[in-house]
Order: C-alpha cells, then structure tokens, then sequence
C-alpha cells in the first residue's frame, strides 16, 4: 500500500511538471474576451455577413443610376441582291440603274434609360435592404454577446478547476504526512493497522480526485485556447482579479433592460421593416414603369446609305397587364411572411422574460448559496479542530477524523466554487439582459 502510494504520488508530480513546463499565459478575462472577437470563427462568420448585406445594400442603391449600353456590330455581306423603288419625277417614264455591291454592314449606337417611376418599387427595395443591413448588424452584435458568455463560462470551469486542483494538493500533502506518521505509529504498535490502511485509502482517493481535476483543467484550458486560436500548448493563467473579491454593479432587478438592449430582439425588429418593405415591393406591381430614354446611332451600308449622329430621345412606358391580375399572390406572400415575423418576435420576446428572470433567480441563489458555504467552512475547520484534538488525547478514533477532513476539504472547494459560480451568473445576467458587450467595451476592438 505504501509503495503505490508513492507511485501515485510520483505520477501526480509528472503530471503537475508537465501542466507546469507548458507555456504560460497570463490573460485577463476582459482581454480573452477582445481575442474571441477578434479571432473567433463565430464572430468573423458574423462579420462576413455584414459586410454581405452592405455589398448588397450598395447594388441596390446602383439601381438609381441610368442604364448605358454600348453596343457595336460588323457584318459582312455576301452577295446581297439590293432593289431600290424610287417614283421617277421624270414624265417621260422611268430609268433603270444596276444595283450597288452591298457587301458589308457596320452599326454603333448608345443607349440610356433613367428610371422615373416603377411604383415606389426602388425606394422600397433600398429601405429593405437598408433594414437587413441593420438587422445583420444587430446580429453580429447578439453573436459577440454570446462569444463574450462563452468565454465567460470558459474562464469559470478553468478558474474553478484551478483552485480545485489547488486544494486537493494542498490537502493531499496533508494526508500523505499523516500517512508517514501512522506508518510509524503502526510499527510502534500505538495505532492497528487497520488505521494505517484507512489513512492510506483516504490519500489513494484524493490521489483519483486530483487526477481527475488534473484532467478536468487540462481539457478546459485547451478548449479555450482553442476558441482563442492561441498556440494548443498555451497554459493560460486565470487571474485572482477576475473571480475574487468582485464588484458586481447595475445589477438588472426586470425584464424591462433586456427589451430595450438585446440585439436579437433589435435584429427581429428590423427584418419585420424590411418584410413590410417587402410587402410594398409587391404592392408595385400593380403601377406602370416610367422612364426616360435616350440614344445614339451610327450606321453605314456600304454602297447604299450612311447614317451618323442620329440622337434620340423620349419617354418609355411600360404596364404588365397579366401581371395584375398575378401579383395578388405575391403581395398575400408577403403579408404572410410580415405576419410570421411577427410571431417570431412574440415568442422571442417571451422567451426573453422568461430568461431573465431565471437569469436572476439563479444569481440571487448563488448569493445565498454563497453564505452557506462561507459559514460550512467555518463549521468544517472547527469541527476538524476538535476531532483532531480528541483524536489526538484517545477521545476519537480514525474514521471521525478522516471523515473531518474531507468534509473540510469540500466545504473548502465548494466556497471556492460558489465565488466564481456567483461572478459567473452575474455575466449570465448581464448576458440576458443584453448589457455584456457594454461591459467589456466592445467599442475599444
């Protein structure tokens, strides 16, 4: 028992050397947060798509602009028969001349047409635009709050795991001393052996329960790495600052906050704007198109006629009929689709409440969780002191006190927990409330 003891002891040092011989990062939590928006793939997704809907956004707004088109042709004609039927001012009848040699056709014109009028349809179609261009916008944002919660909840599992591997240290050296003081109590014949063999049992499992939390910070430090595209071998360094001794300010106590600041509800908003602007783009049908014309020809037959600076100019007209009578399908569509928006944004909004009032029912628990704890501390480090001392004048026997000290150890961990724990709701409740990004100055990125 005292040799695997030893072996175990030997691999959780490898396994602290190893953590330990890693890179070491010390990282803010306000930092890991500017990184995950600069680097992230969800918020360089986000961005892309913004940066989609503007390009979009400004090839609606070309449609202002005249269409000009420039067109030229050369044909070359073979054998072309080429009659001319001219009157004759002639009284004394007609005179026949044999036809030109037409063999080739060159023709150069210029084109232009200004929309004046097409039933609003352009204007529409820019405010639409427009209002999903807001709304990816909007989106983007509600996707970094969410990046921001992520790393948030990152930064707590590795901030706990760190303190939790820190005290089963701490208290495994504890144990293993009392394992080398009854091996020698043992072979004085003061303790059984069966004591010996208890304490023993007590260290191999803190030796599982430190393995464990080993791991545990192994695998979360790597994931958030990851998420920060930082080097796999970076071990980050949480810093005390962030989980200890937190001010948590402008607290949201309803859902009003959430309503007026979440992104999502803003980006619903928007695309029911740009539906209704869609609604009006069917509606557009039912007008005629109006626009302004213009042209310039150039045109030489060969042999036969020549045509230059033919300038034109005029009003064009144009009213699809059929269409009528069809557009009454596409302008129900769309009244749908306004509807549907809508409904989206009445679950949204519930769902939103809902959140937020979970959100603060769980900080107010963890507050109160919180106080247990600090006070089970108090109660567990008084109770190990007691049994430790009958223990030490024969009044108490061995199972007592490991039993003590275990419950000491978890009521350590578990105040240690529940601090983070209640610094990690308060950013959910921020997060909810849609005041996260605000509080990490997104602005500075």
């Amino acid at each position: 028992m005292k040799f695997n003891s030893f072996i175990m002891l030997g691999i959780s040092l490898l396994l602290v050397n190893s953590l330990e011989a890693q890179q070491k990062t010390s990282l803010k939590l306000e930092e890991a947060i500017h990184l995950a928006w600069k680097n992230s793939n969800e918020t360089t997704l986000a961005d892309t798509k913004v940066n989609t809907k503007a390009l979009e956004l400004k090839a609606t707004k070309n449609h202002v602009y005249p269409d000009l088109k420039v067109s030229g042709q050369y044909q070359r004609l073979t054998n072309a028969s080429v009659n001319l039927n001219q009157k004759s001012n002639s009284s004394s009848g007609t005179s026949s001349e044999s036809a030109p040699a037409v063999n080739q056709l060159m023709l150069g014109q210029v084109n232009a047409s200004i929309p004046i009028f097409n039933g609003f349809k352009l204007k529409n179609s820019i405010k639409a635009a427009d209002n999903l261009y807001q709304a990816q916008t909007a989106n983007a944002l509600q996707t970094k709050e969410d990046v921001a919660m992520k790393v948030v909840d990152y930064y707590a599992r590795l901030y706990k795991a760190k303190k939790t591997v820190e005290l089963i240290t701490e208290n495994k050296k504890s144990a293993q001393q009392r394992v080398t003081d009854f091996i020698d109590l043992e072979k004085n014949g003061i303790i059984p052996r069966n004591d010996l063999l208890k304490a023993q049992l007590q260290l191999s499992k803190l030796q599982l329960s430190l393995d464990s939390a080993i791991s545990d910070l192994n695998t979360v430090n790597y994931e958030l790495v990851t998420f920060l595209k930082l080097e796999s071998k970076t071990n980050l360094d949480v810093l005390e600052s962030d989980f200890a001794n937190f001010q948590m300010d402008n607290i949201p106590t309803s859902e009003r906050v959430a309503l007026d600041n979440r992104k999502d509800l803003e980006a619903i908003r928007l695309e029911e704007k740009a539906i209704l602007d869609q609604v009006k783009i069917a509606k557009s049908g039912y007008y005629p198109s109006l626009s302004i014309i213009g042209g310039y020809t150039t045109l030489d037959l060969k042999n036969l006629v020549t045509v230059q600076n033919a300038i034109n100019f005029g009003v064009g007209v144009s009213y699809d009929l059929s269409g009528i009578l069809k557009n009454g399908t596409n302008v129900k569509v769309a009244q749908s689709k306004a509807e549907e928006i809508k409904q989206q944004e009445a679950i949204l909004t519930d769902k939103i409440k809902i959140d937020v009032q979970s959100a603060i029912e769980q900080y107010d628990l963890s507050l109160k969780q919180g106080s247990v704890y600090t006070q089970a501390v108090e109660q567990a480090t008084e109770n190990y002191r007691i049994l430790k001392d009958k223990y030490d004048n024969g009044l108490a026997d061995t199972n007592d006190l490991l039993e003590a000290d275990v419950e000491q150890l978890e009521a350590k961990i578990n105040q240690t927990l529940s601090k983070a724990n209640s610094i990690q709701k308060y950013y959910a409740l921020l997060s909810v409330s849609g005041q996260l990004n605000q509080t990490f100055n997104l602005s500075k990125i």
